[in-house]
């Protein structure tokens, strides 16, 4: 596809096919990553009942380091889902929220995060069996 330069992503995508995620160089694909990477779920999620403190969300996400969090929001932030608020206070007070964006894709995700939750005896019982199948080769 010709593109000039400083056309913005979208213009260079315009009159193209759809986005395709299956596609090696479609845009919608590094945006998943983002969303379904190993924090990117548990970030979302955890804005989704209002905006929170920086630290607030590290300890609601148990595990996440303070460097990962911090690159996750901003790969959030820069795709569309997550919005940063700094208040002009001594010191300064920063919030994150979901943006219309980020919700409604938070609320998805809620929807995986319970499915997974309500079926894990399912998927215990199939990794032990599993686990039990390859104690014999």
């Amino acid at each position: 596809m010709d593109t000039k330069a400083g056309d913005t992503a979208e213009e260079q995508h315009s009159g193209a096919l759809p986005f395709d995620v299956f596609a090696r160089d479609c845009p919608s694909r590094p945006v998943l990553e983002h969303l379904t990477g190993r924090w990117g779920v548990l970030v979302l999620a955890g804005l989704y009942q209002g905006p929170v403190r920086f630290n607030a969300l590290r300890r609601r996400v148990d595990g996440v380091s303070e460097k990962m969090l911090s690159q996750t929001l901003h790969a959030l932030e820069r795709d569309g889902f997550v919005h940063r608020t700094v208040q002009a206070v001594m010191p300064p007070r920063v919030e994150y929220r979901l943006t219309d964006l980020g919700r409604s894709t938070a609320a998805k995700l809620l929807d995986l995060i319970g499915h997974l939750e309500a079926h894990m005896p399912a998927v215990l019982a199939a990794q032990q069996q599993h686990d039990q199948s390859d104690d014999g080769n």
